[in-house]
């Protein structure tokens, strides 16, 4: 076992406009506010926040917006998305809202960023989902250029910009850091080519989150890219007295998140093998509808950090096992109660924080598939 103590973990909250059953959306909104009050108090590192449209999945349309209001309620409070979209967004706008954020919040800002996989939110944005790879890369490659502070052009396909401009504010002191959300292997790669740090979700297996790491950094370096980055991994966190209380309590609400999330994402009706890029969700989200049933979550809360305070912290020290060193927790889904929200971020700071930090940081585990029953 290593010498080398978690002493530079880093710990976030992905916060959300949520609240008990039947809360309105202001109401929502100024528990999301609280959320991120209470969680500087605590001593929490960061907020973070997703991007979502049209359902009660998560009614967070501007990400943005609503972190340059934090960058006022919660000054020196590190801000981030988990994820911008970038498929929907002019690339020009995008960056400027980026560099507002940065030039007004003096915290450390973190901006996430993925394609998005909601048909609904795509034929709302009226953009094709078979163009989503190609828009990401290209929103993406604006953005870097735009955030140099220097004049530029791009030529892309849906991008194009002959004549040279300087987007402002120009930022002097200090730019945001970067992440791609990674939902495979084949994605990590893709992170890994454009030069962006994976943004991981704790609910695939420890075996498949080795890979995807190793996936990336080999791509990372083949193509000129650091891998000596920040490594942060989402991950939905129910702390109780004992493993079975926080068990029970987190079942219950990680069903329901688990419903609303196959009824955004329209999972019977979508028809992913007819869309270009797209065609492995099919088989990742039937397993989703299949964790609507709370007898059926049990896999997802092994892999998340539910249970005692000893339990969570031994969890987060195999995720840091694995190479992670930023971890991004969350309760905040549809109905889950103030109460239940900061109890957990009360007893993580309070309970688990400590353990994490004076525990020992194993060596990576050994990749290795899964062992498969004979057929």
């Amino acid at each position: 076992m290593s010498k080398k103590l978690q002493e530079n973990v880093r710990f976030a909250v992905q916060i959300g406009a949520v609240d008990a059953e039947g809360a309105s959306d202001a109401q929502m909104y100024r528990e999301a506010i609280g959320d991120a009050v209470f969680a500087q108090k605590a001593g929490f590192d960061a907020v973070w926040m997703v991007e979502h449209h049209f359902s009660d999945y998560y009614p967070t349309p501007n990400p943005l917006m609503f972190l340059s209001h934090l960058a006022a309620a919660v000054p020196g409070m590190g801000l981030g998305t988990s994820v911008m979209v970038l498929p929907w967004y002019d690339p020009i706008r995008f960056a400027e809202d980026v560099a507002m954020l940065a030039t007004l919040t003096t915290g450390e800002l973190s901006i996430g960023m993925g394609r998005g996989t909601a048909k609904l939110e795509y034929d709302a944005m009226r953009v094709p989902m078979s163009e989503a790879r190609e828009r990401f890369r290209e929103c993406w490659e604006v953005t870097k250029l735009a955030l140099e502070g220097r004049p530029f052009t791009y030529q892309g396909r849906h991008v194009k910009l002959d004549r040279p401009i300087t987007v402002r504010p120009v930022l002097t002191e200090r730019q945001p850091k970067f992440f791609g959300a990674i939902g495979s292997p084949e994605s990590a790669e893709i992170m890994g080519e454009l030069g962006l740090a994976p943004l991981s979700l704790s609910q695939f297996p420890d075996f498949m989150l080795l890979k995807i790491l190793a996936r990336w950094r080999a791509k990372a370096a083949a193509c000129g890219h650091p891998t000596d980055v920040s490594l942060p991994v989402s991950t939905k966190c129910f702390i109780g007295d004992t493993d079975a209380a926080a068990r029970e309590e987190a079942r219950g609400h990680m069903a329901r998140f688990y419903r609303l999330q196959a009824e955004h994402y329209a999972t019977d009706t979508t028809a992913w093998g007819d869309i270009a890029g797209y065609q492995q969700f099919a088989k990742i989200f039937g397993n989703m509808k299949l964790m609507g049933d709370p007898a059926q979550i049990d896999p997802i809360l092994d892999r998340s950090l539910v249970g005692s305070p000893e339990t969570v912290a031994r969890r987060i020290t195999e995720l840091r096992a694995i190479g992670f060193d930023t971890i991004l927790i969350s309760n905040a889904t549809a109905g889950v109660p103030r109460e239940a929200r900061h109890r957990m971020m009360r007893r993580f700071a309070e309970q688990v924080m400590p353990i994490v930090r004076r525990t020992p940081v194993p060596d990576a585990p050994v990749l290795q598939a899964p062992v498969r029953a004979a057929e």
